[in-house]
C-alpha cells in the first residue's frame, strides 16, 4: 500500500492476500486495529478497499506497531519487586525504561516510505527486460 500510496488507489484485502500468501481474515483483522489507530481508511463496495490515511513518510513504523500489537509497548510488570525491591527498580530503570525509550525512538525515527526505500533496494527482481 505504501509503495501504491500515490496512485489512490484503494487495494482489497483479497488483492493484498493473494499477493502476501496471507490469510483474508488474518489480514482483516490487522486492517481493523490499523483503522481503529487512524492509520488507514476504507471503503466499503465493490470499488472500495483500503488506503493510507497519511502519506507513507508521515506514518512511523512505531505507530503501525504499536496499533497491531499495541501490548508491545506496555511497560514491564513488576518481577521481585516484593522480594527484592532494589533489585527491581534497578532492573525497571537501568535496563527496561532505558530498552523501551530506544526502541521507541527508532521506530519513531523509521516511516513507511523508508521501508519503501528498503524493498527497492533489496528487490530480488533481478530480470532485464529487452525491447526490440
Amino acid at each position: 500500500m505504501a509503495q501504491q500510496y500515490s496512485s489512490g488507489e484503494y487495494f482489497t484485502s483479497v488483492s493484498i492476500s493473494e499477493n502476501l500468501g496471507k490469510s483474508k481474515i488474518y489480514l482483516e483483522q490487522g486492517f481493523s486495529l490499523l483503522k481503529r489507530g487512524h492509520l488507514v481508511i476504507s471503503i466499503k463496495g465493490a470499488q472500495g478497499g483500503y488506503l493510507l490515511s497519511r502519506a507513507p513518510s508521515q506514518i512511523s513504523a512505531y505507530e503501525v506497531l504499536s496499533s497491531v500489537v499495541g501490548s508491545l509497548f506496555e511497560g514491564a510488570e513488576d518481577t521481585v519487586s516484593a522480594k527484592a525491591p532494589d533489585i527491581e527498580a534497578a532492573m525497571r530503570f537501568s535496563v527496561f525504561e532505558h530498552l523501551d525509550s530506544s526502541v521507541k525512538s527508532a521506530l519513531s525515527r523509521m516511516t513507511l516510505e523508508d521501508l519503501v526505500s528498503e524493498t527497492e533496494k533489496h528487490n530480488t527482481d533481478s530480470s532485464k527486460m529487452f525491447y526490440i
